[in-house]
């Protein structure tokens, strides 16, 4: 006996990151409070700058590159324009480098 896996048939768009964040992604996209929206959008952009950071050791996940490829997974729908974005990715962006800059002394 054989069992038969239930697979999505969408691919991924974007291995490093996976289909959880894709999914997190339409799911966000979904969202009309605008409040819960950029909570989401700033709980996204965390786990995608931590699954960047497991993928690509040598570079650097920056903000920049996190905005980008959450408008282009969500085609433009998730802007990540709001200042709760911008204020708890600085945050996160101060700490990680000054955790790396411990890492490597």
């Amino acid at each position: 006996m054989t069992l038969q896996l239930n697979r999505q048939a969408e691919p991924i768009k974007m291995r490093n990151y996976g289909r959880i964040v894709q999914n997190m992604i339409r799911y966000a996209c979904s969202v009309e409070n605008p409040q819960e929206r950029a909570s989401l959008e700033v709980y996204i952009a965390q786990c995608m700058r931590q699954r960047n950071l497991v993928w690509n050791r040598d570079q650097e996940s920056g903000i920049g590159r996190v905005r980008e490829d959450i408008i282009r997974l969500s085609d433009g729908k998730l802007t990540c324009d709001s200042p709760i974005f911008e204020r708890m990715m600085s945050q996160v962006s101060m700490t990680g480098n000054s955790q790396r800059k411990k890492r490597n002394k």
